[in-house]
C-alpha cells in the first residue's frame, strides 16, 4: 500500500491538537515533498527520519517520490515530535510494517540521526488532551515524555527508546530469509503513573527569623487567597519572605498539579521531581508583556500562567 496515516499531535498554545500524517509514495522523479503549514524544524524532519530509517537497518524509499501531509492545512506545526510519525508512515506505506495497526495510537517524537527517541515539549498536555476528549487511543512516547504524560489518570502511555522498538511492535510477519530484528525487552514499556512523592522542598517560612508581624501577613494572605505588596527599604527581607510564601499554601489536589504541570512541560519547566509543588514565578522587572502574558508565534504561556495556582512574585514592581 503506497499510503498511509499516522496520528499525532501539535501543540497550539495551551492545547494539544490533533495532526493526521498522510505519507504517500508515487512513481516519478525521486523526491520529498513535506507540506501543511509547517515550520522550519518541521521540515528539517526530511533529513532526520531519512538518516534515522537507513542507520536503524531498515530501507528508505530512495527511488519513490514522497508525499508527506500534515492535516489539518492551516494548524500551523512546529518542533520535532512529528518525527516519528513522518518515519512511520514512510515505513507503513512502503510495506515495511503494519499501517492498519498504527490507527489505535497516537505518536510523538524527536529522531537522532542514529534512530534514537529523544523527549519532547508538552507530553502532559497531549496525555490531558486525550483524557478531555474521552478518546482510548494509546500513546508512544520517549522516555523522559512517557513518565510525564503516565501522570494523567487512567492515561495508556507507552516508552520507547529507539525507532527500532516501535518498528518491532508492528512488523509485519518476516520472510523466511529476512534476519530478525534485534531484541530490548525495554524498548516497549508501558507506563502505570503513580505521582511521585514529593522530593524537592522549597524555602520554608521556618527559616526565617523574627518579622513575626510579616509573616502573620503572608499566613493570612495564603489562607484567604489575596494578593499581598510588601514595602520596605532593601535588605529588609521583602524578597526572602515573599519566595517561601509558596509553602503556607495548601497541598494541591490531582487536578491541580495535573494543571500546572502541563504548562510547565509547555515551556520544558516541569520536572517529576516538583510534581505536586505550587510554583513560584519571579520574572525580571525588565521582563516585556509578552513575557509576562503569553504570546509570541507560535503562542506560548507566560509567567503569569505558569504561575497557575502558585505564586506569581513581582519584585521591584514599581520600577
Amino acid at each position: 500500500m503506497s499510503l498511509s496515516l499516522v496520528q499525532g499531535r501539535a501543540l497550539l498554545g495551551l492545547d494539544a491538537v490533533q495532526v493526521t500524517v498522510e505519507v504517500h509514495l508515487a512513481n516519478g522523479l525521486p523526491s520529498f515533498s513535506l507540506v501543511g503549514l509547517a515550520d522550519v524544524e518541521v521540515k528539517e524532519a526530511r533529513e532526520r527520519v531519512r538518516c534515522a530509517i537507513q542507520n536503524s537497518g531498515l530501507e528508505f524509499p530512495h527511488n519513490k517520490r514522497i508525499t508527506v501531509n500534515l492535516a489539518p492545512a492551516d494548524l500551523p506545526k512546529d518542533s520535532g515530535r512529528l518525527d516519528l510519525p513522518i518515519a512511520l508512515g514512510i515505513l507503513a506505506a512502503s510495506g515495511q510494517i503494519d499501517g492498519a495497526a498504527l490507527s489505535h495510537y497516537e505518536f510523538a517524537g524527536e529522531l537522532s540521526l542514529s534512530g534514537a527517541l529523544r523527549p519532547v515539549r508538552g507530553a502532559l498536555a497531549m496525555a490531558l488532551a486525550l483524557r478531555t476528549a474521552k478518546v482510548s487511543t494509546r500513546l508512544v512516547l520517549p522516555a523522559e515524555s512517557a513518565e510525564e504524560a503516565a501522570l494523567v489518570p487512567d492515561s495508556y502511555v507507552v516508552r520507547v527508546r529507539h525507532l527500532l522498538d516501535v518498528v518491532r511492535h508492528f512488523a509485519l510477519p518476516p520472510a523466511a530469509d529476512a534476519p530478525p530484528l534485534p531484541e530490548d525487552p525495554e524498548g516497549w514499556v508501558r507506563m502505570h503513573g503513580a505521582p511521585p512523592g514529593l522530593q524537592l522542598r522549597g524555602p520554608d517560612m521556618a527559616d526565617v527569623k523574627g518579622q513575626a508581624g510579616a509573616k502573620r501577613a503572608l499566613e493570612i494572605a495564603a489562607a484567604g487567597g489575596h494578593s499581598l505588596l510588601l514595602v520596605g527599604p532593601p535588605g529588609s527581607g521583602k524578597s526572602m519572605l515573599a519566595q517561601r510564601f509558596a509553602g503556607l499554601l495548601p497541598d494541591m489536589d490531582n487536578d491541580e498539579a495535573l494543571q500546572s504541570a502541563a504548562l510547565g512541560s509547555l515551556c520544558g519547566r516541569f520536572s517529576l521531581e516538583r510534581w505536586g509543588q505550587r510554583p513560584t514565578c519571579s520574572p525580571h522587572h525588565t521582563a516585556s508583556a509578552v513575557a509576562l502574558v503569553g504570546g509570541g508565534s507560535p503562542p506560548r504561556p507566560g509567567e503569569i500562567s505558569l504561575a497557575h495556582h502558585g505564586v506569581l512574585f513581582l519584585d521591584e514592581l514599581a520600577v
